[in-house]
């Protein structure tokens, strides 16, 4: 087979979609063709038609959504082939791993079920053998103690281990095509680069294309051969990868490598209150078990924390995938059983059962780490933002909750007039602002942050970060901030707590971690941000 041959030719693709509102056109007539063995990479921000030009690639468009034009695999169009047809080509011949892992997985099934039934359907395998291959998928993709983990369910892996358990999925037949959409987005710095070499490594030894779709740039340097750039549902720029890193033309190329998340944090006053205080917080799940099952596995997610949060302050809790971050901030809000001393403002709260914790959810708010996953696709976003306030202000009439949704709306940046459309019409960074005023409309005291920016383009991060920081000050809110991204966490927060497996290995204010980290994983993580950063500033 020639390496030049092309494999995959879209031809004025063109994708519209039926709204209330009329026709959106979210992908303009372009243009991408793939060679085998290459890797192309299609970058862009938010609602930029990158994830909708595959989609509709692999006819897998929402039911309001139409695609014309042409797209040839191998001879084939795409768009013109039956159900039947297509499932022979979509996850033997082309996989694809999806953008938000948790809507992608199956809740209902464990991991190794999940794996096991498309090597059990594409190849023909015995269980046994299919679950052999599925033990080698996940050791790839650094999945720890892989035998007990075909055994998890999604709802028990964290965001980043989701995300890899996406990617043993789509190289389970060894695709000849692999498309993968924002595949290192829920990932820590130091399993990124451990992905895309993984990757690479596979392209190698398979031969297969790989489209990269990323918000991105700084990762795919490295990693892709060609690049198109995408704006508003157009091809601005395309040529090979270095030329476009070296001497991009277009000014929205140049504005996408120059954005990163800047600025910092001052500490509030040494005397300010505490708000939220945690001493010798343990959360520990039990792991299988039962009468034909053995002894059930006692996991210890998060292993004698104590932290103390003043008012107007913002801590930053980093650390790899699955070291507990997300779950001690459910914890200090009692939506997970703990040991230990929780304190907010003055009450204890350690043993607060649900309704005694119901007049304070109001001042103690999440913003969850996929958007699209938390807003329920069944609401417009006036009623998404307001659900809260017909359980915290019953009083209120209709007339009045709509108002506060208009006012809500503008605080985050949003046309108040969009608040009658649903989430699936909304860019991921404009979901993240929905959720955002949807905790803000409770006016909360607190409001923990997981991974707000992970699913977010550089340019949107910053702006999701300068809005975090307009909120902060103007009504003197406290945040946890829960992230994988230094760059983003040294932007947000005064105070950083590095954990791992469960416990705070490193803490201690925001300059003093970055510039002098003490403890080996610290300087780690620090090591592969900086690396990172460098990569995209040189850029």
């Amino acid at each position: 087979m020639a390496a030049s041959e092309t494999i995959l030719s879209v031809k004025d693709l063109r994708v519209r979609f039926r709204t209330l509102d009329g026709a959106v056109e979210a992908v303009k007539g372009i243009n991408i063709h793939v060679k085998s063995g290459e890797t192309v990479a299609v970058v862009g921000e938010s609602g930029s038609g990158k994830s909708q030009t595959m989609m509709a690639a692999m006819s897998l468009l929402a039911s309001n959504g139409e695609a014309t034009g042409s797209v040839d695999y191998r001879g084939r169009n795409l768009l013109t082939l039956s159900k039947s047809e297509l499932n022979k080509v979509r996850g033997r011949k082309i996989s694809m791993i999806f953008q938000e892992p948790m809507t992608s997985l199956d809740p209902l099934y464990s991991i190794g079920n999940q794996l096991i039934e498309p090597i059990r359907r594409h190849r023909g395998l015995n269980v046994a053998e299919a679950r052999e291959e599925a033990l080698k998928l996940l050791r790839l993709v650094h999945i720890p103690d892989p035998e007990r983990r075909m055994k998890s369910y999604p709802h028990e892996m964290s965001g980043g281990q989701r995300q890899r358990v996406m990617i043993a999925m789509a190289l389970a037949n060894d695709p000849d095509i692999l498309i993968a959409d924002e595949p290192t987005t829920a990932l820590d710095v130091t399993i990124q680069a451990q992905i895309l070499m993984l990757l690479a490594e596979l392209q190698r030894k398979l031969g297969m294309a790989i489209v990269f779709i990323t918000h991105d740039l700084g990762i795919v340097r490295r990693f892709a051969d060609r690049v198109y750039v995408m704006r508003q549902g157009e091809v601005v720029e395309e040529g090979e990868a270095e030329a476009i890193f070296v001497n991009p033309q277009h000014a929205y190329t140049k504005m996408l490598l120059a954005a990163e998340p800047t600025g910092s944090k001052a500490p509030p006053p040494a005397n300010a209150p505490v708000l939220l205080e945690g001493r010798n917080v343990e959360v520990t799940f039990r792991i299988g078990g039962g009468f034909l099952a053995g002894e059930p596995l006692m996991l210890r997610a998060v292993d004698h924390i104590s932290i103390r949060l003043q008012r107007n302050q913002t801590i930053g809790i980093v650390g790899e995938s699955g070291s507990g971050k997300s779950t001690l901030g459910r914890a200090l809000l009692r939506l997970l059983p703990s040991d230990g001393l929780i304190r907010f403002g003055d009450r204890d709260i350690s043993q607060a059962d649900r309704q005694a914790m119901r007049p304070l959810r109001r001042q103690m708010q999440l913003v969850f780490q996929d958007p699209f996953g938390s807003l329920s696709p069944r609401m417009t976003v006036g009623q998404v933002i307001t659900e809260g306030l017909l359980v915290h202000e019953p009083d209120l009439s209709g007339k009045q909750r709509d108002q506060r949704a208009v006012e809500a709306l503008r605080e985050v940046g949003l046309d108040p007039n969009a608040r009658n459309r649903y989430p699936h019409e909304f860019s991921g960074g404009q979901r993240q602002r929905i959720a955002i005023a949807r905790a803000m409309i409770l006016k909360p005291r607190l409001v923990v942050l997981d991974e707000p920016t992970s699913a977010l383009d550089r340019s949107v991060q910053k702006q999701i970060v300068e809005l975090l920081r307009k909120l902060q000050a103007d009504h003197e809110l406290s945040y946890l901030f829960i992230s994988h991204d230094l760059s983003v966490v040294r932007a947000m927060a005064d105070y950083i707590i590095v954990m791992k497996q469960g416990k705070i290995v490193e803490e201690g204010p925001t300059e003093a971690i970055f510039s002098n980290p003490q403890h080996a994983y610290t300087q780690t993580l620090m090591a592969a941000a900086i690396d990172v950063t460098r990569f995209r500033l040189s850029a």
